[in-house]
């Protein structure tokens, strides 16, 4: 028997792409959600760049870009940070990351 997801009615109200309207409203059950309409397996580093990405968030009130992503994973990847970034969020760093971890849509998009 599969475990039961969060009822799409349980979700707090996001925009037409699915990204939160409030970040306040994010936690990490509402993370797993996201995660699975973006067809990601949460893994410890998929959640240690989230984590980092609220952080983050919380005090500079902007997303943060690629390049500081890639130096907080270089303390535990080495040089293999930057490749497993694109690995980890496939379909766009800052699209993934973003919506994952709560925020709203970035206004400007970077492939870092």
């Amino acid at each position: 028997m599969n475990a039961p997801t969060a009822p799409t009615n349980l979700m707090p109200e996001r925009d037409g792409e699915g990204y939160l309207i409030d970040p306040s409203d994010w936690n990490e059950g509402i993370a797993k959600v996201l995660a699975k309409e973006e067809s990601i397996q949460m893994t410890d580093t998929h959640w240690d760049v989230i984590r980092f990405m609220r952080d983050y968030y919380e005090e500079h009130q902007v997303a943060a870009d690629a390049r500081f992503v890639i130096k907080h994973m270089e303390s535990s990847l080495g040089k293999e940070a930057r490749k497993k970034l694109f690995e980890l969020f496939p379909y766009g760093h800052v699209k993934q990351t973003c919506k994952i971890a709560g925020m709203k849509r970035p206004r400007a998009w970077s492939t870092g």
